[in-house]
């Protein structure tokens, strides 16, 4: 009798997953899931906006690590949730339901960024265990029986561990609550890194890459486009609460902003955004390659998201005549990071990095010293132009190679 209800157990289990031949474009609630993911996003470039607008330099500077400390947890519950709906079929009930739960848990999530470090901080650290912990105990649950419980017991186990910092940190102030969180998000972010090992559980991974890479390189795909649209979002509601068309020099904050938005989205999509599900899918080990293309994403949602910080400050602050090196550090540093996640997916997808991505990132380097004296609105548009270049030059190539496809690291 204990094994046929084990038998049962497993088999409602395996009905949960996906099949071979299962449609691998993202469902309508995964879309759904995104647009909560929008409003997460926001909520942290306002966070920052609002921490910049500070005259001390030693709370412009907190603001930077601050929202980085956001972003990251926010992309983690993202991921998750992408991975779960890669291994689990989004058109069955079971995982609609786990996917709307977290959507919501998410949106609760963006509510408390604004005071997370302060009068929101157990809300959020609360919400963020429940969601990371609570989520991963619940699929151990719905999935007894079948092997892949044990990948979600192990982690599970961490995310408990991490939640400790969490909550501790939410208790905390100042640096103290910083340094706590920042190791919440290492154990979180390493410990999967690494397999979730536990002992006597093992660590062996079961990456979801393995199996149905064409719908995670989709997920990816349509999350660097949201957070593209939260840039546009976010400069758009600042234009339309400042000065707006009554002020030259926001509206030209305005057509650079929207400018910098469509470099960014075709130097993604140039090529190595669109084969990369390709790529991981020939490669010998998808797995590995899988994780790395998922790192160049994050690199570049940040880049995106401080990019739009910096074009939000040139709306909030557009008569400053200088930019403060808190500032510039989201103007160009954003740009950067995203370029060198970028050049990191063409290493994924074709096993090499252009020199002209590397010249881009030299070039924004240099370019900072001067920039500190200028005006917010001259850095913007001095990083368009440098990635304008990149642009004209990817364009440049592919005359020349028309025919590029994807040559994995082997």
């Amino acid at each position: 009798m204990k094994g046929r209800r084990a038998a049962g157990a497993a088999g409602r289990a395996a009905g949960m997953l996906r099949a071979a031949g299962s449609q691998q474009q993202a469902t309508l609630v995964e879309l759904f899931f995104d647009l909560v993911v929008v409003f997460a996003l926001n909520r942290v470039v306002a966070f920052s906006t609002s921490g910049f607008g500070s005259d001390s330099v030693a709370e412009q500077w907190t603001t930077v690590v601050e929202g980085s400390l956001l972003i990251l947890p926010l992309i983690w519950v993202w991921s998750r949730t992408a991975y779960l709906t890669a291994r689990f079929e989004p058109r069955r009930g079971g995982a609609q339901v786990t996917v709307l739960a977290t959507a919501f848990g998410l949106l609760l999530l963006g509510t408390a960024v604004p005071g997370a470090f302060d009068a929101s901080a157990m809300a959020f650290a609360g919400i963020y265990v429940v969601l990371q912990a609570g989520g991963s105990l619940v699929t151990v649950i719905a999935i007894r029986g079948h092997p892949l419980r044990i990948l979600y017991l192990r982690s599970a186990c961490w995310f408990c561990l991490s939640a400790a910092p969490w909550l501790l940190g939410a208790i905390m102030h100042g640096y103290a609550q910083i340094a706590l969180w920042s190791l919440a998000v290492a154990v979180d972010l390493g410990s999967a890194r690494l397999g979730w090992p536990v002992p006597g559980l093992g660590r062996q991974r079961a990456s979801a890459w393995a199996y149905f890479p064409d719908h995670l390189a989709d997920r990816y795909r349509q999350l660097l486009l949201i957070a593209l649209g939260e840039t546009i979002l976010a400069v758009g509601i600042a234009y339309t609460n400042e000065s707006g068309f009554h002020s030259p020099t926001n509206t030209v904050g305005l057509v650079i902003a929207f400018l910098t938005t469509v470099l960014l989205w075709r130097i993604y999509f140039h090529t190595a955004g669109e084969l990369f599900g390709e790529a991981v899918k020939s490669a010998k080990n998808p797995a590995s390659l899988g994780r790395t293309a998922g790192t160049a994403h994050l690199a570049m949602i940040m880049g995106v998201v401080g990019t739009a910080v910096g074009h939000e400050l040139v709306q909030t602050h557009a008569t400053t005549t200088r930019t403060y090196p808190a500032w510039l550090a989201v103007i160009v540093g954003g740009p950067i990071a995203y370029v060198a996640g970028r050049a990191l997916l063409e290493w994924v997808v074709f096993s090499r990095i252009a020199l002209r991505r590397l010249l881009g990132i030299g070039a924004l380097l240099l370019l900072a010293i001067p920039l500190a004296f200028a005006p917010p609105l001259a850095a913007v548009a001095v990083v368009t132009v440098v990635l304008l270049g990149i642009a004209v030059a990817d364009a440049q190539r592919s005359v020349r190679h028309p025919d590029d496809a994807p040559a994995p690291p082997r």
